[in-house]
Formats: structure tokens, sequence, C-alpha cells
């Protein structure tokens, strides 16, 4: 019952989302759910890795619609909203839309999906401790 009604109200929030991201023209947390909805059915939790110089953003196996996740909705949707603002800062929004689209690869029990961010240069400039 609790899954029903929380992906009732993320579709709805889904296509709030899409009408404001065309407005705005920028990422939100709230379309990274809806693009891994669509991509998968589920809103898998999404990480930052750095690895030898370079940043990946991981799609993590853990998901909202489980018990066990750790987040409220809320605070999941704020650490999605977190993840967008880099994204948007670093200009990654649509190669990560792109990517999602294009993969097929799926999330699952001990085994992220990788997605190498193209940085270039830029990279050292956000290799801190934050992300």
């Amino acid at each position: 019952m609790r899954q029903a009604f929380t992906i009732g109200r993320i579709v709805k929030k889904c296509i709030w989302a899409v009408a404001v991201m065309a407005e705005a023209n920028q990422m939100t947390g709230a379309d990274l759910q809806c693009w891994l909805l669509d991509k998968w059915g589920f809103s898998f939790d999404i990480q930052f890795r750095r690895t030898q110089g370079k940043i990946f953003l991981q799609i993590m196996w853990r998901y909202l619609e489980q018990v066990s996740f750790p987040l409220s909705e809320d605070e999941y949707l704020a650490h999605l909203d977190r993840v967008a603002l880099y994204l948007n800062e670093w200009g990654q929004g649509d190669y990560v839309r792109r990517w999602i689209d294009a993969t097929r690869d799926r999330p699952r029990l001990g085994k992220a999906v990788s997605i190498p961010l193209p940085l270039g240069a830029r990279a050292l400039e956000w290799l801190t401790d934050e992300v």
C-alpha cells in the first residue's frame, strides 16, 4: 500500500518536474527520479564517486520504494536536488539523461551502474571531500 501511494505521488511530481525543467532549462532532483523510474521502475539511490582523478555518477542498487531504504521521500528528493545542482554546474545534465536512456546495464545487489562524467581539465576543481 505504501508503494502504490508513493508511486502515484511520484508520477504527479514527474509531470510537474518536466514542465519546470522545460521552463528553467535546468535539471532537478525530481527530473533525475523520473528518469530512473522511466528506465528501471524504481527510485534508485545516486552517489558520486571519485577514483584515479575521475568523477563517476553511480546509480546504486538501493531504492526509495524499499522498506529498508534509509531516507524518507523528502530526504531522498533533497539528496537528488544536490546531485542535480552539481550536474547542472558541470553541464552534465543532458549527458547523464542520454546515458541513462542508452545503457543496458541495471543496478543490482552489489553492483552499481557507473556513469563516467567527462569533466576534462575541470575535474580537478571539483575533487574535494564534499563530492
